[in-house]
């Protein structure tokens, strides 16, 4: 990998971050104003049309990046996904941009810490240190004992422990199976666990709000597109460290958009977080 491809890479992580930080904005003004399993079923239309076309200009198209070994888990990890992105879209609604991501930060501990039992992965003593502090600086966010925990906290926290299964997961899957395959799956079995849910709670949207939907639906496509171009020219350790990047621009939209605080206990919370998170995927570069 060469230098210069590995700084394109960094750049499109940073591009991708924006973007995600961006429509988990417009998911929370939208969610706000409508049922979440709605907003985030028309999210997945856009989101299957898009997987469906990367795949059709493919070689093979449809049919070969449908192809896979092992169809229960393919389904299984989209199902999952879907679910976990309602559910951290529910956090911020009742939590905000803010303390949602402190919590969710978490997410890159939860798979060090279960690549063991699911993948059969070797974790060593010092990473083991770094997810023990880094809960520390979870707790610290949580604030229990002091009167003040919400029950709501709990909310991100499932979602980034699903995020987390689904991430070991699709390393799983990755053995046998392609990222185009996994991709395929991921966009149109969740479009169709999502809508047969969904489709229930379907509330008329005023005119501003489908313009909002309709960039939120460009933001989720060109994410994952930018990301998918990300890890065609850099190697994902490089990279990855750099998706904590999402957590800085979510804070500044929660901010200044959404007129949320920054509480003393969650900023140093997620400092020692992201600090473990960063150690664990230098430790996974080492040994690796």
């Amino acid at each position: 990998m060469t230098e210069q491809n590995t700084r394109l890479g960094i750049m499109l992580m940073v591009i991708t971050t924006f973007i995600f930080a961006m429509q988990d904005g417009l998911s929370r003004h939208l969610a706000g104003e409508y049922n979440v399993l709605m907003v985030i079923m028309v999210r997945y239309w856009f989101f299957a049309a898009f997987v469906i076309t990367i795949a059709a200009r493919k070689a093979g198209g449809i049919r070969a990046a449908a192809r896979t070994s092992q169809p229960r888990v393919q389904g299984f990890r989209a199902l999952l996904l879907v679910t976990e992105i309602c559910v951290m879209v529910l956090a911020f609604t009742l939590l905000g941009l803010v303390e949602s991501h402190a919590v969710f930060a978490c997410y890159p501990l939860l798979i060090a810490a279960l690549s063991g039992p699911v993948l059969g992965e070797h974790v060593g003593w010092r990473r083991w240190a770094a997810i023990g502090v880094g809960f520390v600086g979870v707790i610290i966010i949580l604030e229990p004992g002091f009167g003040v925990f919400q029950i709501e906290a709990v909310v991100p926290l499932l979602a980034a422990l699903m995020f987390a299964l689904y991430g070991l997961l699709t390393r799983y899957v990755a053995r046998e199976d392609s990222a185009a395959t996994s991709f395929f799956w991921t966009g149109t079995v969740g479009a169709i666990g999502i809508t047969a849910v969904g489709i229930w709670f379907w509330e008329p949207m005023s005119a501003p709000d489908w313009a909002w939907m309709s960039l939120l639906c460009v933001t989720g496509a060109l994410g994952h597109f930018t990301l998918i171009k990300c890890y065609e020219v850099a190697e994902a350790s490089a990279v990855q460290p750099f998706a904590y990047l999402q957590l800085v621009f979510v804070t500044v939209l929660g901010v200044t958009v959404f007129g949320e605080a920054i509480r003393l206990n969650v900023a140093l919370g997620t400092g020692i977080v992201v600090a473990a998170g960063l150690f664990t995927l230098w430790r996974q570069r080492q040994v690796g």
